[in-house]
């Protein structure tokens, strides 16, 4: 029988604390409830003590994807299901995650319904985040960055090591099980209003998120980043020495400049497809929990 393990990072967040941890402990009498503590300056090292559940500290505020590693490691259940712990995500909606799990999932996550989304802003980036990663997996991916999520525990390990310590560690997982060949599904969800203030900025962190899919990218998908660039540098050298033979009947350096900057991009997605397969080594052992 599979044990279950129920991960939350936390800074700060006793007030939500307070409501949370009795409907996660009354719903789930037999899991491990575990609030890793990211530096927090409230109550929240009191509250979880009031409500019996394991905690672990940070000496100082690390990050959210910093807290998700430490709760990865100690955890004790073969299923981990991480979940925010500022009130937006139903406990009720666990069951949902852990049907798919026993399904033969290796990742559920739950997809937010747009009106989940606090403003119109964020409901275009989401989107486009969604569609940018679904052209660099190959997959439809719906909702990229829900924090809302049940692994199988051997799995998620296996790629702690490129998890960053940052908001974006939903980003990485889900991109990582992809490129690996773990089956990954969808539940729809609607993420509740949260209560205080949120800790992401969309101009920041969205820069960010962009920058990190094209980390991604490049690292599990190296070919579907790198060709489509080098077929354009390709095109623009032809169509420039075309139209220069053409009017001026010669061959340009541009031309040239053009044609190498085509090839060398496309040695380098080679390289790199060669480099990112490393990262798989040993993964067929992990198999079935």
């Amino acid at each position: 029988m599979k044990t279950l393990s129920i991960v939350l990072p936390a800074k700060n967040e006793a007030e939500n604390l307070r409501t949370l941890l009795p409907k996660l402990r009354l719903a789930f009498l037999h899991a491990e409830i575990l609030v890793i503590d990211d530096g927090s300056t409230d109550d929240t090292p009191e509250v979880c003590k009031a409500n019996r559940v394991d905690t672990f500290r940070h000496p100082f505020s690390m990050g959210n994807g910093a807290s998700i590693k430490t709760g990865a490691r100690k955890a004790s259940g073969d299923i981990i299901v991480f979940m925010d712990a500022d009130g937006q995500h139903d406990p009720a909606d666990i069951p949902l995650l852990l049907e798919k799990i026993q399904q033969g999932y290796y990742l559920v996550v739950g997809a937010r319904s747009p009106s989940s989304h606090a403003s119109l802003a964020r409901r275009f980036a989401n989107a486009i985040y969604n569609r940018f990663a679904s052209l660099m997996t190959g997959y439809r991916i719906q909702d990229l960055t829900s924090g809302f999520r049940a692994v199988r525990a051997r799995c998620f390990r296996k790629f702690i090591y490129l998890l960053p310590n940052g908001f974006s560690y939903p980003t990485t997982s889900t991109m990582a099980f992809f490129r690996a060949g773990f089956p990954v599904a969808y539940v729809p969800i609607h993420a509740g209003k949260r209560k205080g203030k949120s800790k992401i900025s969309l101009l920041r962190d969205g820069a960010r998120f962009f920058l990190i899919i094209l980390k991604i990218g490049a690292l599990f998908s190296p070919m579907r980043l790198f060709l489509p660039i080098s077929g354009f540098l390709f095109s623009s050298g032809i169509g420039l020495y075309a139209y220069n033979y053409y009017t001026q009947a010669r061959f340009t350096n541009m031309s040239l400049f053009l044609l190498m900057s085509a090839l060398f991009t496309l040695l380098i997605g080679l390289l790199s497809e060669q480099i990112s397969s490393l990262h798989y080594r040993g993964i067929e052992e992990i198999g079935e929990d």
